[in-house]
């Protein structure tokens, strides 16, 4: 009996740091992430191996952002080496009164958006607005992506990737920031990832 109230509480503690880690915080109000993100295409060049994994660069990326979502995965295909997924907003989509009339989610390598009345037009919510998968490319950046929570504003440098396994599975990253649904998401190797932007509250 004792065992399991040890488990219990073992549990129920390490469920509560994780939501602190991950829960959302609250930026001020304004445009908080106002550039676009920089984006310079690469001809073929070196490959990188990551295991079962091998990873084409095809653009160097770096950009500021803020978070919209966060949504970290096990199982699926691309969990061994992009274990988290970032939903991040620049422009008026990193703004909090924009935000506050939308409601965010993220499931299946997706992110999902939904309003009752568009605080912006909706071009302009898909246009600033992306799912990213991020592959750590160092422990650095690994470490600095597990304390990522909604609402952070950060700034990463590194590289658009296409992903290819042993067995043939391949997985392409988007190149532009305008289209959207199956195929739409970045893969982002992140070589460096910084907070920025006002401290949390």
């Amino acid at each position: 009996m004792r065992f399991w109230l040890v488990l219990l509480l073992i549990l129920c503690g390490w469920g509560g740091y994780a939501w602190w880690q991950h829960h959302p915080v609250h930026d001020a109000p304004g445009v908080l992430a106002g550039d676009t993100p920089d984006q310079e295409d690469l001809g073929p060049g070196t490959v990188l191996n990551r295991g079962h994994y091998t990873l084409a660069p095809r653009a160097k990326f770096a950009m500021t952002g803020r978070v919209l979502s966060r949504e970290d995965y096990q199982l699926d295909d691309l969990a061994p080496i992009a274990p988290t997924d970032l939903a991040l907003g620049w422009g008026r989509m990193s703004d909090t009164a924009v935000l506050d009339k939308i409601r965010i989610s993220q499931s299946n390598r997706f992110y999902f958006w939904y309003t009752d009345h568009f605080p912006i037009p909706r071009k302009e919510i898909e246009d600033s607005s992306a799912n990213m998968h991020m592959i750590p490319a160092n422990d650095n950046a690994a470490r600095e992506l597990r304390h990522v929570r909604p609402g952070d504003v950060v700034h990463f440098d590194g590289f658009l990737v296409d992903v290819r396994r042993d067995d043939g599975w391949q997985w392409k990253t988007s190149l532009t920031r305008e289209d959207t649904g199956a195929g739409g998401c970045e893969i982002v190797l992140v070589e460096d990832l910084r907070e920025e932007g006002p401290p949390r509250h």
